[in-house]
C-alpha cells in the first residue's frame, strides 16, 4: 500500500447502488499525483520497481511515477520513431506486462505492438494482418496461457479513419498466439478500445469508443482462444454530450467487477452489468490500472495521473 501523502484531491464518488460502498469507501478520495501531461493513457504497475508507467501520447513518451520520487521521463520516443511530424497522437498508448513481466507497448506511430527486451531494444510482436499494416494498436492484455489480445482503431493515424495510409477496412480485435499466429477475432466493432478478461478468462470485455455507439461488449472466449458472438454489457451512448469522455480503458477486480473508464469517469459494474457507482474525476478519463498491493486504482485522466484506494483488489492486477 502506498504511503499517505498530502496530495490534492479532485472529483467525486457517485453511488448508484448500495454495494458500491463495499468496493470504494465513501471516505475514499481521488488523489492527483502528477499533472502536466497532454493526454495520459495506458498505465501499468511495475511491481519489481514499485512504480507506475504510463503513456503521454501526444508527447510520444512514457512517464514514470513512484512514491517519494514523483514524476520522471522513462522513454522518449515511445511509439513513433520517424523524423517527420505524425499527427496529434504519435506515441505509445496501452501498456501492459506479459506473463514474464516484460513491458509491452501499443505504438500508434509505428503501428505495431512491441515488447521491451532485457537489452533495452524492442521486438515487434504484431504490425500487420494478412500483409496489410495495422491501423494503430490501442490497448493490449494477456491471457494466462501467454496469448496476447489487442484492439486496433484508427486514432493514431494522422487522419484517423480518413487517413490515406490506412490499409484495413475495419477496426479489429486480434489474438496473437504463443506460436506467433495472428487471428482476427472480430471486425464488427466500430472503434474497439480497452479490453480485459473476467477472472475465469471465459469472458473478454471490449470498450467501443464511438460516440454514436458508446458501449461495452462482452464476448464468450472459446477453448481455442477465439471469441463467440458478442453481447451488449452496458450502453452509455445517451451520456455523450452531458458527461466528458468515451468508453476507453478498463480493468477487472478479483470478484469480476468491471472498472471501465467512460463518460463520467470510471464506471464500476457488477458482473451482471449493474452499475454500482462511478469514480468521477471531473473530466475526460482515459484508462486505469491496479497497483501497489493490488487494491489501489491508478487513473489516467487527461492531463493528470490520479489514484484511489479501494476495498477490493485487481484480478492478477497486470496493470
Amino acid at each position: 500500500m502506498a504511503e499517505d501523502c498530502d496530495y490534492p484531491t479532485l472529483g467525486t464518488l457517485v453511488r448508484d447502488h448500495p454495494d458500491f460502498d463495499g468496493v470504494v469507501s465513501p471516505e475514499a478520495r481521488i488523489e492527483r499525483l502528477a499533472s502536466g501531461m497532454e493526454w495520459a493513457e495506458g498505465p501499468v504497475w511495475m511491481p519489481d520497481e514499485g512504480c507506475l508507467l504510463f503513456s503521454d501520447i501526444p508527447n510520444n513518451r512514457v512517464m514514470r511515477w513512484k512514491e517519494g520520487e514523483g514524476l520522471s521521463l522513462f522513454m522518449q520516443p515511445s511509439g513513433y520513431t520517424g523524423v517527420a511530424s505524425y499527427g496529434r497522437e504519435p506515441g505509445s498508448n496501452g501498456l501492459t506486462r506479459d506473463p514474464q513481466g516484460r513491458l509491452v507497448f501499443c505504438e500508434h506511430g509505428d503501428r505495431r505492438v512491441a515488447r521491451l527486451e532485457k537489452d533495452g531494444g524492442k521486438k515487434t510482436l504484431a504490425d500487420s494482418y494478412q500483409g496489410r499494416r495495422l491501423n494503430s494498436p490501442n490497448d493490449v492484455v494477456f491471457k494466462s496461457d501467454g496469448s496476447m489480445y489487442f484492439t486496433d482503431p484508427p486514432y493514431g493515424l494522422p487522419g484517423q479513419w480518413d487517413d490515406p495510409r490506412r490499409e484495413l477496412e475495419f477496426c479489429g480485435v486480434y489474438r496473437l498466439s504463443v506460436e506467433g499466429e495472428l487471428t482476427l477475432l472480430t471486425g464488427e466493432m466500430t472503434r474497439p478500445n480497452g479490453l480485459a478478461f473476467s477472472p475465469d478468462e471465459r469472458t473478454l470485455y471490449v470498450a467501443n469508443s464511438d460516440p454514436e455507439q458508446a458501449v461495452w461488449n462482452a464476448f464468450a472466449v472459446r477453448e481455442d482462444g477465439t471469441l463467440g458472438e458478442g453481447r451488449l454489457f452496458a450502453d452509455v451512448t445517451s451520456w455523450i454530450g452531458t458527461h466528458a469522455g468515451l468508453p476507453d480503458g478498463l480493468k477487472v477486480d478479483r470478484d469480476g467487477r468491471l472498472f471501465a473508464t467512460g463518460p463520467g469517469g470510471v464506471h464500476v459494474f457488477a458482473p451482471d452489468g449493474t452499475r454500482l457507482g462511478r469514480i468521477d474525476t471531473g473530466g475526460k478519463t482515459a484508462n486505469c490500472a491496479w497497483g501497489d498491493d493490488g487494491s489501489v486504482l491508478y487513473i489516467a485522466a487527461h492531463q493528470d495521473l490520479c489514484r484511489i484506494r479501494t476495498l477490493t483488489r485487481g484480478d492478477r492486477w497486470q496493470g
